[in-house]
């Protein structure tokens, strides 16, 4: 009996030393460590995504795919590329041949004086009919022999190909190296560090648009067409400073930002609010971050909780503050995709 409780105790033992080196592989909130992620930083622009939970690394496909979709409509135009579709279409279609019937003096629908050129007859030739029905072979153009002989092609021609193949080439070489390096992609991922949020990188360049234009342009579209975009979007936000959370950084850091959505003396004067939220912060204080914002903003310009002209989005990830500006915010169901996408019940 004795070596049997020694047994028991011995397994008991061992299992809570496997328990603990299992515990020990897990972050507290239950997540696997992540090696050689891209956390978020301070001085990014992006975009500000909530998914479903554990649902981040499709959300992540899905939301830079939708991005670069409605990037590339900015940056082309709509318009033109509608334009480019129907000129591929034109030029590919093959030119129509018209038939003419052909006919004789002893048919009994032909008159007397009557004689009738048909531009093309059975064997590819031009061929001017008699008041006999007789063809008259001096005026017959051999089409067949050209179409051969405008078939060959000639150096010139291949010259141009190859020249074609090695440009295309260089092309397909030149965006591999872009897509393999994430300093020139458009949109890339970083780790938030929260469940259920993603953030999504953008390289700004000159001319291009920038996060507001396009989350903009993403909601226009939906609210017009109510067409499903997404399966595990929620809500979609600009982001035009990152910084870190405490109330000096952000009163430094949106400076440039409000002098350029609400400049000092602007007529007429804007109505604003400021919509804040936290995620994995307790220590600053929500009343603080919002006085710190509104503040920032010059006269003649008001706060107006109810119906303003745009709104000043504050989010704060840990200890990172994300912040944009956005127009008709209650009006596109708060940023909500999925929430706007869907039909009207």
């Amino acid at each position: 009996m004795a070596v049997e409780g020694q047994t028991k105790s011995v397994s008991n033992d061992n299992n809570d030393g496997r328990n603990k080196k299992r515990k020990s592989h897990y972050l507290p909130h239950n997540r696997p460590t992540k090696k050689g992620s891209y956390p978020l930083r301070p001085g990014v622009q992006g975009f500000f995504v909530t998914c479903d939970g554990g649902r981040e690394r499709q959300a992540t496909t899905e939301a830079i795919n939708l991005l670069d979709k409605f990037y590339e409509e900015l940056l082309h135009g709509e318009d033109s590329t509608e334009e480019r579709i129907s000129s591929a279409k034109s030029t590919s279609e093959p030119a129509k041949v018209r038939n003419n019937k052909i006919r004789f003096k002893d048919s009994d629908s032909s008159s007397d004086d009557e004689s009738e050129t048909h531009p093309c007859n059975e064997n590819g030739h031009n061929k001017t009919v008699s008041q006999e029905g007789e063809p008259d072979l001096k005026k017959e153009t051999p089409i067949k022999k050209q179409h051969l002989e405008t078939g060959v092609p000639s150096t010139d021609s291949l010259s141009c190909n190859k020249t074609d193949k090695k440009s295309i080439d260089k092309l397909l070489e030149a965006e591999l190296e872009e897509l393999g390096d994430r300093d020139k992609r458009h949109f890339v991922s970083l780790d938030s560090g929260c469940n259920a949020v993603i953030f999504i990188q953008m390289h700004k360049k000159e001319g291009g648009p920038c996060p507001a234009d396009i989350v903009s342009h993403v909601m226009k579209t939906a609210a017009a067409t109510r067409k499903h975009m997404s399966r595990f979007i929620l809500r979609l936000l600009p982001v035009e400073v990152t910084c870190y959370a405490s109330g000096e950084e952000i009163s430094k850091a949106i400076k440039p930002l409000i002098d350029h959505y609400y400049p000092s003396g602007g007529d007429p004067p804007q109505k604003f609010a400021v919509l804040y939220d936290a995620r994995a912060n307790t220590g600053i204080e929500r009343a603080a971050i919002i006085d710190s914002v509104a503040k920032a903003v010059p006269q003649p310009h008001k706060v107006d909780l109810n119906n303003p002209d745009k709104t000043i989005v504050v989010q704060i990830v840990k200890t990172i503050c994300l912040v944009g500006v956005v127009e008709k915010y209650k009006e596109w169901s708060k940023y909500n995709l999925r929430q706007l996408s869907s039909p009207p019940s």
